[in-house]
């Protein structure tokens, strides 16, 4: 944290995740907050929550983010300023207009929130990917994850409880001011230094990074070490609520519980994690954290035969999401370190969906096991899940350990 607050760089990636965390829950949990207050079903709910596919779409039009040069501010702030005002504006559109003018208008609006989410999010990973050192990387992680925390939990508790006293309507007015307010910060902040040129074409923004993510020595074996580095973490907490709920406990037991104990794991966490990688280096920070991460699925076992215990429950999930931030850390340095300056915007967008891939396909397999085994005997199984990601950082650890010092 000293680092953050003492390197000026460093406080604007703090400033800027606050940014990027900030319009996530405006879309997803808060809207559904306001959307069960105004006596919408629960099936309609889920069907609006389909705008989040926005994030998972992204790398879609994040080679245009990486060709085109707005005329202000530079490559990469020129885009953030322009969604962040874009964002303010649609979020005053949303506060005015609400569940009473009209769900099949606000699930558009919804949706325009969520991909000018999902852009911003694609140009403040590239530009915080262009402007730190590989030295920096780590603590600049860990800012980010401080940052995206901290204006979610805003974004949802904050606003529920700001929604009580002051209607939704004053809720996301408040909102939108918010992110008007980060256009002005952004505009402050430092743009990278590059003398690599952007793309002449937008096929060569298509075709450029994809030929390097495809066929640079080792490239393909980088990608799959990525993608299985988080499998047993996926696969242990696709079903957490559901397994929480076998167990005994009560949903307010889990709204309670979970929330706060996730809230400050996961900021401690992500702490340790940037100071512990400055010390150990990319390759054994991976090694490590996966381990621990592993390690931590065996802590839900013990839930399960405890049973409805909410201390052993809640220590469960503090060392799970505490070793789970320390993980997430390493990962933004491994996907920032795979990234060309030429097209950041792109990969990361591209990569970063590759690594949250196992999160969105082994929902079907952990049922059905889960179902065969019982819960104890499940999460067991997750820890060997594991170890093929930490066995592909092993195996592949002097192409990690190179990216450690890729030039930027």
């Amino acid at each position: 944290m000293k680092d953050v607050l003492r390197n000026p760089r460093l406080a604007a990636v703090l400033v800027l995740g606050l940014a990027s965390g900030l319009p996530y829950n405006l879309t997803d949990a808060t809207l559904q907050a306001w959307l069960k207050d105004s006596g919408i079903s629960n099936t309609t709910i889920g069907v609006l929550s389909l705008v989040g596919l926005a994030y998972t779409l992204k790398p879609l039009w994040a080679p245009l983010l990486d060709r085109y040069v707005p005329p202000f501010l530079g490559r990469r702030r020129g885009w953030i300023v322009i969604f962040q005002g874009a964002l303010a504006v649609a979020l005053t559109w949303m506060a005015y207009h609400g569940p009473e003018g009209g769900l099949t208008s606000l699930a558009l609006v919804a949706l325009v929130v969520a991909v000018l989410s999902a852009s911003q999010d694609i140009v403040i990973d590239a530009w915080r990917t262009d402007l730190v050192s590989s030295v920096e990387r780590g603590p600049a992680a860990t800012a980010t994850n401080l940052g995206y925390r901290a204006a979610s939990w805003f974004a949802f508790s904050g606003a529920l409880i700001l929604a009580d006293f002051a209607g939704w309507r004053v809720t996301y007015l408040v909102m939108a001011c918010c992110m008007a307010g980060f256009m002005f910060v952004t505009a402050f902040t430092p743009e990278p230094q590059s003398r690599v040129p952007p793309p002449r074409t937008l096929a060569e923004a298509v075709r450029g990074p994809l030929a390097q993510l495809l066929t640079n020595d080792g490239m393909l074996l980088l990608i799959a070490a990525l993608v299985l580095y988080k499998v047993g973490d996926a696969f242990a907490l696709k079903l957490f609520t559901p397994f929480l709920m076998d167990v005994g406990f009560t949903k307010t037991e889990i709204g309670a519980v979970t929330k706060t104990v996730m809230l400050i794991a996961n900021i401690a966490g992500a702490v340790v994690g940037g100071l512990l990688m400055m010390r150990l280096g990319l390759v054994r920070a991976l090694l490590g954290f996966g381990l621990l991460q592993a390690v931590a699925n065996l802590g839900y076992a013990a839930v399960a035969v405890t049973g409805h215990d909410i201390f052993v429950m809640a220590i469960a999930v503090f060392v799970d999401n505490f070793v789970g931030a320390m993980g997430n850390t390493a990962l933004v340095v491994f996907i920032m370190g795979l990234c060309d300056v030429r097209f950041s915007a792109f990969q990361y967008a591209l990569l970063s969906a590759l690594a949250v891939l196992p999160r969105n396909v082994l929902g079907a397999p952990a049922g059905f096991l889960s179902d065969e085994i019982g819960w104890a005997a499940f999460f067991v199984v997750t820890f060997f899940t594991a170890l093929p990601g930490l066995a592909m950082v092993w195996w592949q650890r002097e192409r990690i350990a190179a990216l450690e010092h890729k030039n930027q």
